[in-house]
């Protein structure tokens, strides 16, 4: 058999792998996953991963051309032609053109859409008119006679497509299979008229991640290296620009003052709680030239700022405080939280990184539009949607990370209770695709 993965996570080589670390969390299980389905069969792929990763997997990259382009100004028209091509053989069973794309499609038996939480208006996001060049693929495949499979998505929300709403609908019909990473977008799909009656709500591939080499205890060495006592608790904390409630995401520069709601939950930790707080990032970048180097990511300055704004309000004893600069691979960032008493955490794969290790979390949703379903999703999955902070209502923060401490203990329990529970969900994404198949 020949697999053929697709979807809006084809994007320029090295962002699901090097850039946002909760990316490789969900990526790394994904293909592992697919391999033990499918562990003799061809898999080739338009995500853009290194080679060492696609030898790790034996997958096979295509060109990310195949699925969208950056540079290709007729890129919507070609894909248009593409859907036109596979339209005319789905009535008469005649191709009368091919495309790369479209002969990729041809030796593929199936093919599996990996969207994540950017099936929906979220796309555009990416690049102009890149929901709708995602749609046409999937649909070219579809209408070629090909299984197509949703996996691991939150697809939603639809606000910015109307006039295609028909053709959404069209396309989310001819899925074989479709699963979900959490149930809330069962919710968003029959919202806007979707027929859920074969969807399957289940979990992320995220769940799965497992470090791949054995890492000392990261926490503690920082810790032990910036004078804080063995005996006094820590607490992580880490935000992105999605946190903040003025938009968009990427705005820079900040004022202090869009920074108050976090500082003060730092100062609260500390001096309420009892805890030193450390810093970090849940997301890298990097440079390819003149050699491949990871670097600090776009959550970097946002982090220093704040750390900043704490030192200068003067309202905490500077060693409970610690701002870790340096770059982390996903091993060693998961390591680093594994260390934590409470995390609080804005990236939603970050607060992934926690809840799977047993730590307390209290997740940061999003403080602008879009808005993302995902982060109370998940949440919910793991029966902790109390722990979830709006930050554009001013005590919510405080009051959660109040509400997760003195719930601790009660907390990890139920995490150690739920996480074999949401583990089976994950595989089972992957057991319904060999049951298709």
């Amino acid at each position: 058999m020949r697999i053929l993965v697709i979807g809006q996570t084809t994007l320029h080589w090295g962002r699901l792998e090097y850039g946002n670390i909760g990316n490789y969390y969900v990526i790394d299980p994904f293909f592992r996953e697919l391999r033990r389905i499918f562990p003799n069969d061809e898999i080739c792929t338009t995500l853009q991963m290194s080679s060492e990763f696609m030898d790790k997997y034996s997958l096979i990259r295509l060109e990310h051309e195949l699925y969208a382009s950056w540079e290709d100004a007729n890129y919507l028209f070609k894909a248009l032609a593409e859907y036109a091509i596979a339209d005319i053989f789905h009535k008469t069973g005649w191709c009368v053109s091919k495309t790369a794309y479209i002969e990729e499609v041809l030796k593929s038996d199936i093919v599996i859409d990996y969207s994540g939480d950017i099936w929906g208006d979220n796309a555009d996001l990416i690049g102009e008119d890149r929901f709708l060049i995602g749609l046409l693929k999937d649909r070219c495949a579809q209408l070629m006679g090909r299984k197509v499979f949703m996996l691991a998505g939150s697809p939603g929300p639809f606000e910015n497509h109307p006039l295609i709403m028909p053709f959404i609908h069209e396309v989310f019909d001819g899925f074989s299979l479709v699963t979900n990473r959490e149930s809330i977008s069962q919710d968003i799909l029959k919202h806007y008229g979707f027929r859920t009656d074969d969807l399957q709500n289940l979990a992320c591939p995220s769940i799965l991640y497992e470090n791949t080499m054995s890492i000392p205890d990261l926490c503690m060495s920082l810790s032990k290296a910036h004078g804080i006592p063995n005996n006094i608790p820590v607490g992580g904390f880490t935000i992105c620009g999605w946190n903040m409630v003025d938009g968009p995401f990427t705005k820079w520069p900040r004022s202090d003052e869009e920074y108050i709601i976090y500082a003060e939950a730092i100062e609260y930790m500390i001096n309420d709680l009892g805890l030193a707080v450390i810093l970090f990032s849940h997301s890298n970048g990097f440079v390819t030239q003149p050699e491949f180097s990871l670097i600090p990511g776009r959550d970097v300055p946002l982090i220093k700022q704040l750390f900043d704004i704490v030192i200068g309000r003067g309202k905490v004893k500077e060693s409970m405080i610690v701002f870790h600069d340096q770059v982390l691979r996903p091993d060693e960032t998961r390591s680093l939280i594994s260390g934590m008493d409470i995390l609080v955490s804005g990236r939603l794969h970050g607060s992934v990184a926690g809840l799977t290790q047993s730590i307390p979390t209290v997740m940061i949703d999003y403080g602008h539009e879009p808005k993302a379903h995902k982060i109370r999703g998940f949440a919910r999955e793991f029966g902790v949607e109390n722990f979830v902070a709006d930050p554009s209502i001013e005590t919510s923060l405080i009051k959660t990370i109040r509400a997760c401490w003195d719930q601790k203990d009660e907390y990890k329990k139920l995490l150690d209770k739920k996480l074999p529970i949401v583990k089976q969900k994950a595989r089972k994404s992957f057991d319904l695709l060999r049951d298709q198949c």
